[in-house]
């Protein structure tokens, strides 16, 4: 039986990954997560079946991955262990080259040693492209990363490119734009603001008090498409015939004031933005009772914005036969249903 090692397992990608795997192969799985003093296992809990297996995977100690490597001796290695949260990565630099760039070499290099003919995916991100030259963005755009988090992926994506060509391992690195879900961390935009509207239902239907959800640059432009169709077209990557690079994207873009508005309208929450646009001084109001519902908060804004990501995922549509399924009202309410279940719980 094929083993396969996914690292990040207790995250939205990982977790996913397994999930899928699960249904569609008979592989046995190895998932890979960092030991921590508090668990934090919720994304994996339902996973009951005797071919996955939890096992300790640091992706920043070399010797650790050495020893995983060498003793399983995996047919696949799909590396979704990443700090991807880009707004620290101004805070915490060295940690974001450690977590998503050094952790690559070692995973490689591993490879290389104890398992050659393991197929290789680590997690690319849009974030490469930056300070974008032209819209759409496809496999063709050059790297122009403005934050530390994408220059460590754009950094890792090099490190593919020659541990692929010097040694002729399967070893790729996709683009993958902006993906969400149910298990999205909190602490990201999307997840922030549907688990804050959640929030909000309740404390409305009850009577009570509640904060507004505080958010930064408005009018950001992303390509968000769900998760879970993403862990689809990264199977279908790595079983390509030949290691091939390729952008996963919807093919549309949405501000993050359209995803606010989505959201609340799929709550049956009426608001309307009141003061001037894009300006801190710009709030949204609950329309009967005035009471505000989301405000700009500066600390929100980065040191250097990403304006606009577009993907143009053509290529991975036809050369893959890969395409997404959910669509971007139907991934807002999604995720808005389910913050407003698990509120309630």
């Amino acid at each position: 039986m094929k083993k396969v090692i996914i690292t990040g397992v207790t995250g939205q990608d990982g977790s996913h990954m397994v999930d899928y795997l699960l249904a569609n192969t008979d592989y046995y799985i190895f998932g890979g997560a960092r030991r921590l003093s508090v668990s934090n296992h919720s994304n994996i809990s339902h996973i009951k079946s005797d071919r996955f297996k939890l096992i300790d995977l640091d992706s920043t100690d070399p010797e650790n991955i050495n020893s995983a490597i060498s003793s399983i001796k995996p047919d696949y290695f799909i590396n979704f262990a990443a700090n991807s949260f880009v707004g620290t990565s101004w805070e915490l630099p060295v940690n974001h080259i450690q977590t998503n760039t050094m952790s690559v070499l070692y995973q490689l290099e591993a490879i290389r040693k104890f398992a050659p003919n393991c197929r290789y995916y680590n997690a690319g991100s849009s974030e490469e492209f930056g300070d974008v030259v032209s819209v759409p963005q496809d496999e063709n755009h050059p790297l122009r990363p403005r934050s530390p988090y994408g220059a460590s992926k754009a950094s890792a994506r090099h490190i593919v490119k020659v541990w692929r060509d010097s040694y002729k391992i399967f070893a790729i690195q996709g683009w993958l734009f902006n993906h969400e879900g149910t298990r999205r961390g909190r602490e990201f935009v999307t997840r922030k603001i549907t688990s804050g509207i959640a929030s909000i239902h309740w404390a409305l239907k009850n009577g009570e008090s509640f904060k507004p959800i505080e958010l930064g640059n408005l009018d950001s432009k992303r390509d968000w498409s769900d998760a879970e169709d993403f862990v689809d077209g990264v199977w279908k990557m790595v079983n390509n015939q030949e290691p091939k690079d390729y952008v996963l994207s919807s093919n549309e873009t949405h501000t993050v004031r359209e995803f606010v508005e989505l959201a609340f309208a799929a709550a049956g929450i009426e608001g309307q933005w009141l003061g001037s646009k894009g300006t801190t001084e710009e709030v949204f109001l609950e329309k009967e009772s005035k009471k505000m519902l989301v405000k700009i908060n500066p600390v929100f804004f980065r040191p250097a914005e990403v304006d606009i990501l577009l993907g143009d995922s053509t290529l991975a549509r036809r050369e893959l036969g890969w395409k997404p399924k959910t669509s971007f009202p139907d991934l807002v309410k999604k995720m808005v249903n389910n913050d407003i279940a698990l509120h309630n719980k």
